[in-house]
């Protein structure tokens, strides 16, 4: 199974919950890897999956899942069908359905916590309201990490502490996180002594 129960935290760490198929006038859907499988368990339950579909534009990111979800999300029938190679590759295009977007639209976002929260960022600058956007965490816990000290990001982060990509400095993982940024935040972990810096352990091990 694809999905995680993150343990409690601070008020400030994103909490996600399944989907939910709402009435709308159009649905925008923002999946990657496994985040697919969010979307086929929500439309396998909706009462009417073809309505649905007739008004929805999804925007799927494969990264290491390849093809395995391709063919069933295409076979899903939606208005429209984007694959994309990246999430950066799909910004130009998720920008123009939220520009050309109607009262009513209904967002849906699943898979890894760093491409939710770059969509979610994207349709909050649009002006999307909080409560018409959906998020379910589906796959990887990886982290997008954004070093308090150079304010560099590094993405897919999977260890504690982690070496931040743009300056070299070993970071903790902390749980704070910045909606503006889509981001956690990470400090260095040998800030009063040099050097000494614990071991790396995986995320949630």
């Amino acid at each position: 199974m694809s999905e995680f129960q993150f343990p409690s935290s601070i008020r400030s760490r994103p909490i996600y919950g399944k989907f939910e198929a709402r009435a709308g006038k159009d649905c925008l859907m923002i999946a990657d890897a496994e985040g697919a499988e969010a979307i086929l368990d929500m439309v396998q339950k909706s009462d009417d999956s073809q309505e649905m579909m007739a008004n929805t534009h999804i925007i799927y990111i494969p990264k290491h899942t390849e093809e395995t979800y391709v063919e069933k999300l295409k076979a899903l029938g939606a208005r429209q069908f984007y694959l994309g190679v990246s999430y950066e590759a799909s910004v130009p295009r998720l920008r123009h359905i939220l520009t050309n977007a109607h009262m009513g639209l209904q967002v849906y976002l699943a898979g890894t916590e760093g491409v939710m929260g770059q969509a979610q960022r994207e349709a909050i600058e649009a002006g999307i309201p909080h409560v018409a956007i959906q998020m379910e965490h589906r796959g990887s816990v990886a982290r997008r990490m954004q070093c308090v000290h150079c304010k560099g990001i590094t993405e897919d982060v999977i260890t504690d502490p982690f070496i931040c990509s743009h300056c070299g400095l070993n970071l903790f993982v902390r749980d704070h996180y910045s909606r503006r940024l889509a981001a956690f935040q990470g400090v260095r972990v040998d800030a009063e002594d040099h050097g000494n810096v614990p071991a790396q352990v995986e995320l949630y091990k």
